[in-house]
């Protein structure tokens, strides 16, 4: 990794397992190195790219546990990106939260979110992105259509 500042996760002993699914998902990512202290033997790290995104798993053991206080934020374009990474990361025993918030079954936390609902929350009529966060406060994944409706002023029986 060439890059000055890249973000380590800490896992248990499944980081290369981990890389490897994150890698599958997002676009422009690999495997970039993989550490085995011995030959043939598990991996102690894994350095990979997200979207060209500098990362490193670490199989450090369980001291450490992940938590929602690091989560990894993807950016998507569309609705039919947002439910396919959604139903990706869930696979296997995720969990969903809240807002466009879930865990994976590793217990790394992401933000799954929809371009759109960025430029929502910050367009210059307050009113119109007030609208949009409430309506997106009451969501699990991110429903852009809703927001959009919420955005707009329509009651969801209008949207629909």
């Amino acid at each position: 990794m060439n890059r000055k500042i890249s973000t380590c996760l800490w896992f248990d002993n499944d980081g290369e397992e981990a890389a490897r699914f994150y890698v599958s998902l997002v676009p422009d990512s690999e495997i970039t190195d993989i550490m085995r202290p011995e030959p043939g033997g598990p991996a102690l790290v894994v350095t990979f790219t997200l979207a060209g995104t500098p990362f490193m798993a670490l199989n450090g053991g369980p001291q450490f546990p992940q938590s929602e206080a690091a989560s990894i934020v993807v950016s998507t374009e569309d609705q039919a990106e947002t439910d396919r990474l959604w139903t990706a990361l869930l696979e296997g025993g995720g969990n969903e939260s809240q807002c466009g918030w879930l865990k994976d079954r590793f217990g790394v936390s992401w933000q799954v979110v929809p371009k759109i609902m960025i430029d929502r929350l910050t367009d210059p009529d307050r009113a119109a992105a007030k609208r949009a966060m409430d309506a997106m406060m009451t969501m699990v994944k991110i429903d852009i259509a809703a927001i959009e409706a919420a955005f707009r002023g329509e009651t969801q029986e209008a949207a629909s």
